[in-house]
């Protein structure tokens, strides 16, 4: 299939990637998927806050589609304290207790376990003066064309392998490779709007390489 067969314009006129397809939405789950996909995906986010908590939710949208997630992004927030990383970080069997408890989000006890081990991580990663947008974004690709269509696009790349590697080193959980790549395409480390989409093309901060490199030569000692 070309872009062209792919990418249709939707109601409001706008040509847009094709997984945001109208016509097979309920009207409120297009609204909250075309806002996430016109304001939100593919654009560059270097906050490492906001970054633990992408990382989270593509933690728990692993075999889950992502408007699931969005349904439920609020209560998320609410049941995770903002996804506070200092906070989660002091999480107790009490505190998975509630969250198994909590209809709102999903209760899927091995992510909420690796939730609370991932702001760990994040903490340690802290605490050792590291970022964690610093550490991700030291695995962004350089900047190419946009796909001509979703076939074009990747599950998988040698950067998201790699930094799904480096964070399970670090102690992260359910962040393999495809969660590690679809995270890079939410964030904007990689474009992934088709090239007919109407969403302008961002251009992302340049990796800082001097640091990328510091940052993953310990684990090849």
């Amino acid at each position: 299939m070309t872009a062209a067969t792919e990418l249709a314009a939707a109601s409001d006129g706008r040509i847009r990637c094709a997984w945001i397809d109208e016509s097979r939405l309920a009207p409120a789950d297009f609204v909250l998927y075309r806002d996430y996909h016109d304001t939100e995906w593919g654009r560059p986010l270097r906050d490492s806050a906001a970054l633990f908590e992408r990382v989270s939710l593509e933690a728990f949208q692993s075999g889950l589609s992502w408007l699931v997630i969005l349904r439920k992004r609020e209560n998320f927030r609410r049941a995770f304290h903002g996804f506070d990383v200092e906070r989660i970080a002091r999480y107790t069997e009490r505190d998975i207790a509630r969250l198994m408890a909590d209809a709102g989000i999903v209760r899927n006890r091995a992510k909420i376990e690796a939730t609370i081990a991932n702001a760990r991580a994040a903490a340690a990663l802290a605490d050792a003066g590291v970022e964690l947008a610093e550490l991700l974004w030291s695995f962004a690709p350089p900047p190419r064309a946009r796909p001509a269509g979703v076939a074009d696009v990747p599950a998988v790349t040698p950067e998201s392998t790699a930094m799904a590697k480096e964070l399970k080193r670090r102690g992260f959980r359910f962040v393999g490779p495809t969660t590690a790549y679809a995270l890079m395409q939410a964030t904007g480390m990689v474009d992934d709007h088709t090239a007919d989409c109407w969403v302008p093309a961002t251009s992302p901060p340049s990796p800082k390489t001097a640091i990328a490199g510091s940052l993953h030569t310990e684990h090849r000692r």
